[in-house]
């Protein structure tokens, strides 16, 4: 932290000189300042000198910074329209590739193909804190939810970028406890996004028993900002209940005791950053890093919220060819009440009914012919775990209860079996699942009798 401390310094005092040229007595140097913020940036690519090019960085960035909304959608335009590729430069770089195909002539393409936007954004970056200020340009670029071909291009410059700057190799995971600075604490309540910390009290039951741990990883430029955090309970079986994890008044084990390590909440926490995937490396690292501390450790499992399935059951009952007969849709209709996981008797007459849908959903239904439609299922599964069961009303949060009908997954990471289903999601669309839901994908609503509970109890004695 010293070490990052001083580069700031450094990188601040270099700027701040760069910001004492520009507004010296020299009539070249004073007028920039003057200039908009289209001009600052042609400006910025020309430039040459380093303290003069990070003190533009820095104007350009507080520029932007004192935008309205309508000023911010006109500042993407202008990224669009005054930055992409020198068409010129890239037609003759064209022609050249199509009578020569040498390493030269690859080389000039993809030189010439790049958008100028992307050194912009790199020049940028040198400025202090102008990694922070480029990750929240990409937040507010992506809450524009703008679909148009400019902002599409914006925003791949903006995600090329990122997945290299961003790159594990450049990631630090560091555990979270009680004695972890107070703002990054304060920022782990915040970015919570599974399960909400309500206040300090709750923070501490989630880190300072011996049977809890939390791992962050982090960015060099972002040294007190989290990107992404992992809350895991080690327990001596898997858990079929948030309730079970998350119990004020349970008795904690000790560590050396656990045989289960149980990722229970996974947050990211910069929206900026959304489609840079760094989650995958961050269960394999902790996995590896619990596996040195504690030995004992034998299963590492999820215990995993599904947030698209209320949404998609509730398409799939509305639309006119769908598959679901007149009982089914009968008993559905139930979910309707917002209190019916109140009633005994409709508990019993959803839980057969729902949980095939359930199994159909995470393990048949695809976005686009291969992937889960779920995004924690696909995130999940294409680390390579494998789908291995499903828990009714597991959490009756209301968040939980409106995105999922209390539906809870575990999703199992076998250490030998990780890279073979992820290469048989990855090349053929195949799902890794347990037998049990399975067997749970293939039971129509209709023929589950007795609900999920008995069946798995079946399932138990004919193993």
């Amino acid at each position: 932290m010293a070490g990052m401390s001083f580069f700031s310094d450094m990188l601040q005092s270099i700027t701040e000189r760069g910001r004492r040229l520009l507004a010296s007595g020299e009539p070249s140097t004073r007028m920039e300042a003057e200039k908009d913020i289209s001009t600052l940036c042609k400006t910025l690519l020309s430039s040459r000198g380093e303290a003069s090019g990070m003190a533009l960085a820095a104007e350009i960035l507080e520029r932007w910074s004192a935008l309205d909304a309508a000023g911010r959608q006109d500042f993407v335009r202008m990224l669009y329209e005054e930055f992409g590729p020198d068409t010129l430069r890239l037609e003759r770089a064209i022609e050249n590739y199509r009578d020569d195909k040498s390493s030269d002539a690859v080389i000039e393409l993809h030189r010439a193909a790049e958008p100028q936007r992307q050194e912009l954004v790199r020049r940028l970056n040198l400025a202090p804190g102008g990694t922070a200020k480029l990750v929240e340009m990409r937040q507010n670029l992506l809450a524009m939810k703008d679909m148009s071909e400019q902002f599409r291009a914006v925003d791949a410059d903006f995600s090329h970028l990122f997945s290299s700057w961003f790159n594990r190799g450049f990631l630090t995971l560091r555990p979270i406890d009680w004695s972890t600075p107070a703002d990054i604490l304060e920022k782990v309540i915040r970015y919570e996004a599974v399960h909400e910390i309500a206040g300090w009290e709750e923070l501490r039951r989630r880190l300072v028993p011996t049977d809890r741990r939390c791992f962050a990883f982090f960015h060099p430029r972002l040294a007190d900002d989290p990107l992404i955090f992992v809350e895991v309970a080690l327990t001596t079986s898997i858990p079929s209940a948030i309730a079970d994890v998350l119990n004020e008044n349970r008795s904690p084990i000790v560590a050396n005791e656990a045989s289960t390590a149980v990722f229970y909440s996974i947050s990211n926490c910069q929206d900026g950053l959304r489609g840079i995937s760094f989650g995958n490396f961050l269960i394999k690292q902790v996995v590896e890093d619990l596996r040195r501390e504690l030995p004992g450790l034998k299963t590492f499992v999820t215990l995993s919220p599904v947030p698209g399935f209320a949404g998609w059951l509730s398409r799939l009952r509305k639309a006119a060819d769908s598959d679901l007969d007149g009982h089914t849709r009968d008993t559905l209709a139930l979910l309707d009440d917002a209190a019916w996981a109140d009633d005994p008797a409709k508990v019993r007459a959803v839980e057969p009914v729902l949980m095939p849908l359930a199994a159909r959903y995470l393990s048949k239904e695809r976005s686009d012919g291969r992937r889960p439609v779920d995004p924690v299922a696909r995130f999940h599964l294409g680390n390579g775990a494998r789908l291995e069961r499903l828990s009714f009303l597991a959490d009756r949060s209301a968040k939980a209860m409106r995105q999922s009908h209390g539906l809870m997954v575990n999703y199992l990471y076998k250490l030998d079996d990780i890279e073979k289903n992820h290469e048989a999601l990855a090349q053929h669309g195949q799902i890794a699942a347990s037998a049990e839901v399975r067997r749970l994908a293939a039971t129509g609503p209709a023929e589950t009798g007795g609900g999920a509970g008995r069946r798995r109890q079946d399932e138990k004695q004919s193993a």
